[in-house]
């Protein structure tokens, strides 16, 4: 018996590693994106695992990763005020995620559902990855109507990874196309002369940068700005988190809205961004890559999960690791950019074909022209003094109050247009 289960804790350790390497990718590309520190983002995520789990009676094999819906928040946010208030507007968005799982405890899942159905949420998700396009191209080294030769190449050469590899028959390198990505464009990045390595050198073995432990120390600050910013991304976040329990469950073949319940998986969801918040890590969420590799290998033991998380937490307290990440050259993260925000717009329009949304009836067309242009012609607006809103916020308020006042039951006369 001792022998078996050292073979099995040893194929747990392995399993573990391509956990992370599955979750890797995406996890450290938010912090890049945003500005914040990729070591806390794989600290952040790793702790925020461990909380799900304790928070799931530790049988959701899930592993929390940083979220992509609240890239341009962030951005913005960190850019405008800091770090403090990126932290106050995480952890704000965590307490959502806490109030959801009341409220879905109180009166059930369906009953709040109701307030964010397809014709809201897709329009918004679209708006997510829209928002965020010029970013990606000026990241890849877009500017003033053209583009750097050296940045354009290393952005073609990630752009082509990506492509290349989804596009290989089922291996498990298709289960992280960012990361393969990153590397080949580090490596033309390295050969172009644009890798500094001797920042590399000097960083210690052990332990976190001057910037990342700055990052860590700083004390939350409950900015207006930051948590209107930030906190109601939550609500858009909370389908996809639905939609991720939903595949995962199919995957393992449990059903997890029973057992543990939905309510403890965004109470779990919640408790985790909330203590992202307080690393100064980005908001968390459950990631699908690795819902991938549990069909892939159909081993669903929760316990790998947790191994990974630990084994996240360690790579973020590798000082020449933290440091080695922050050498890759901006048209690297630029050249993912550009396809992840079309694919984030993508997801958008999937979610409003899937739910075979009537853009003939004229209600559907003022609740998603309402939220398009006041999400994509609004950055940010001031309501007060220091304190403003952005437009993707608004836009997403407007979607749910339009949709809960206007009638369904008739269809909404507008005049012929042209």
């Amino acid at each position: 018996m001792n022998n078996k289960e050292n073979k099995i804790g040893k194929a747990r350790f392995i399993l573990g590693i391509q956990h992370v390497l599955a979750m890797f990718g995406a996890t450290v590309l938010v912090p890049f994106l945003t500005g914040l520190n990729p070591s806390i983002a794989l600290i952040s995520a790793g702790v925020g695992t461990l909380i799900f789990h304790f928070c799931t009676k530790r049988i959701v094999p899930v592993f929390l990763g940083s979220s992509f819906a609240f890239i341009g928040a962030l951005t913005l946010v960190l850019k405008n005020e800091g770090i403090a208030a990126i932290k106050g507007g995480v952890i704000a968005a965590g307490f959502i995620y806490v109030f959801m799982a009341y409220l879905v405890k109180v009166f059930g899942v369906e009953r709040i559902k109701s307030f964010f159905p397809p014709i809201v949420t897709g329009p918004i998700i679209m708006l997510i990855g829209l928002r965020m396009s010029p970013t990606a191209l000026n990241m890849a080294g877009y500017t003033n109507g053209k583009f750097d030769p050296k940045s354009l190449i290393v952005a073609l050469a990630v752009i082509l990874t990506m492509i290349f590899i989804t596009m290989m028959k089922k291996t498990f390198i298709r289960l992280i196309p960012i990361l393969m990505a990153v590397i080949v464009g580090y490596i033309t990045a390295a050969f172009l002369g644009m890798v500094d390595f001797g920042v590399v050198s000097q960083a210690k073995w052990i332990g976190l940068s001057s910037e990342a432990a700055n990052d860590l120390l700083t004390i939350p600050a409950m900015s207006l700005t930051g948590i209107i910013a930030i906190a109601p991304i939550a609500l858009v976040v909370f389908i996809e988190h639905i939609g991720d329990i939903t595949t995962n469950g199919a995957v393992v073949g449990k059903d997890f809205f029973k057992d543990p319940g939905i309510h403890r998986t965004l109470l779990g969801d919640g408790l985790a961004t909330i203590a992202a918040g307080f690393l100064g890590g980005p908001a968390n969420t459950t990631y699908g890559e690795n819902t991938g590799v549990l069909a892939v290998t159909k081993v669903y033991d929760p316990v790998i999960l947790r191994i990974a998380a630990c084994y996240a937490i360690i790579l973020g307290f590798i000082g020449k690791f933290g440091i080695l990440l922050q050498t890759i050259p901006l048209p690297v993260m630029g050249g993912v950019s550009v396809i992840l925000f079309g694919m984030i717009a993508s997801v958008g329009v999937r979610t409003v074909v899937d739910a075979q949304l009537d853009f003939g009836n004229s209600r559907n067309l003022i609740i998603s022209s309402i939220i398009f242009v006041l999400g994509i012609a609004i950055d940010n607006i001031t309501i007060w003094e220091t304190l403003s809103i952005s437009g993707l916020a608004l836009a997403a308020f407007s979607g749910v109050i339009l949709n809960k006042i206007l009638p369904l039951d008739r269809e909404i006369k507008l005049k012929k247009i042209g």
